[in-house]
């Protein structure tokens, strides 16, 4: 009876495949070859396109008569070869790895939640600032803002530059200090 066949024997040698026997061996094999695929990728999306195209190239193989002795490693090896292909066809649509591949790869925008803290720390050192002596930040602000070095910021002030250097590593200190005291631990 060819309806009484062995879904785990040879597959069919006919030219028309017998559906049971396909759907027997589906249930069969179906997890393991979509945990290849998953194993490979972490996309469970991807995993279920890849199996359902390796058992989708087995029932075009039997339909055409040929004759597969271990329809299991047939599949696996059909899922591993798609799952590599798949690195190649998404280097094709994107110019780059699949997307999920890139996880580690970082923008040079700033994301919006780093911006938002990165907003409210620069809120936070404003408010300190404002509440510290002017001189305190007449020269923080010559050298963090304004960028000047500290000969230029010497002779804005009419000091020498070792005076600089003194006032603006007490001037840190007492910023950082103030910082501390209201729970900022880093500015970014």
């Amino acid at each position: 009876d060819p309806d009484n066949v062995d879904p785990h024997a040879a597959g069919p040698q006919r030219a028309e495949p017998n559906r049971a026997e396909f759907e027997a061996l589906y249930q069969r094999h179906n997890r393991e070859v979509w945990a290849l695929a998953y194993a490979r990728w972490m996309d469970a999306d991807a995993a279920l396109d890849i199996a359902q195209e390796a058992f989708l190239r087995l029932w075009k193989q039997w339909e055409k008569g040929e004759e597969i002795q271990n329809p299991r490693a047939w599949l696996l090896r059909v899922a591993r070869n798609l799952a590599e292909d798949y690195v190649k066809s998404a280097f094709r649509r994107h110019g780059t790895m699949a997307p999920q591949m890139m996880n580690g790869v970082h923008s040079k925008d700033i994301q919006p939640l780093e911006q938002l803290e990165r907003q409210e720390a620069f809120a936070q050192l404003r408010g300190v600032l404002e509440q510290m002596p002017q001189a305190d930040r007449d020269i923080l602000t010559l050298r963090y803002a304004l960028d000047y070095d500290a000969q230029q910021i010497a002779e804005l002030l009419g000091i020498n530059a070792t005076a600089v250097h003194m006032r603006l590593s007490r001037a840190r200190q007492r910023l950082a200090d103030r910082l501390t005291a209201q729970g900022v631990q880093t500015i970014p």
